[in-house]
């Protein structure tokens, strides 16, 4: 059965959600959805499609429920990241230390700048992009970050996909063309902006 993208973006928010709660043994849907920002049926829903969690008229075991989300998410292991394009959105998210505690790390970073190649950035070295096809296959790099200018992102996606990389999170101002088996998350900072604006725009009306 083919999960829904929206209810997997929950499942993470539910984690989120009762994570730091330390002083309660159970929690119902109800509690989840009102902290957040759902309805009750849509958590009981969402978690249904990964299984029974819960008791009917008693809710989650606090404890039980955080371990099967971070299963569920993959995140009860690490994960190895490489990093495309080290300009100013790739270094910020090669500074952010958060990514880490959630199990994935940033082993490597890729550029086709000479003058940064062979530098160290938060404790990585940055190769050069001539490199990455000969590093992802000899290191088992899981995921890649794209970091690089709209019009290098065709080529740097198909470049990652050639090696084996299976899962691409995409920051690129463009919707490259991937196969079908290919996970990719598209984040379109300005989209997001836009969004914003829209929303501005219509308040002042």
């Amino acid at each position: 059965m083919k999960i829904p993208s929206s209810s997997v973006s929950r499942i993470s928010l539910y984690y989120r959600t009762v994570l730091p709660i330390k002083d309660t043994k159970v929690i119902s849907s109800q509690d989840i959805a009102l902290l957040a920002g759902f309805s009750a049926a849509q958590v009981r829903k969402d978690l249904a499609y990964f299984g029974q969690f819960g008791t009917p008229g008693r809710g989650y075991s606090i404890e039980l429920l955080k371990k099967e989300l971070k299963k569920i998410l993959g995140t009860d292991r690490e994960w190895d990241v490489a990093i495309v394009g080290v300009g100013n959105l790739g270094s910020a998210l090669l500074a952010y230390k958060g990514f880490k505690h959630q199990g994935f790390n940033i082993r490597y970073a890729f550029d086709n700048d000479a003058k940064k190649i062979n530098k160290i950035k938060q404790g990585v070295r940055i190769r050069p992009i001539q490199a990455l096809k000969q590093a992802v296959k000899a290191n088992k790099i899981d995921i890649a970050i794209v970091a690089v200018p709209h019009e290098a992102a065709q080529d740097v996606i198909d470049m990652l996909i050639a090696s084996g990389i299976k899962a691409i999170l995409n920051f690129a101002p463009k919707r490259p063309k991937v196969p079908e088996n290919i996970e990719l998350l598209n984040i379109d900072l300005s989209i997001e902006l836009e969004r914003l604006t829209y929303f501005l725009q219509r308040g002042k009306r």
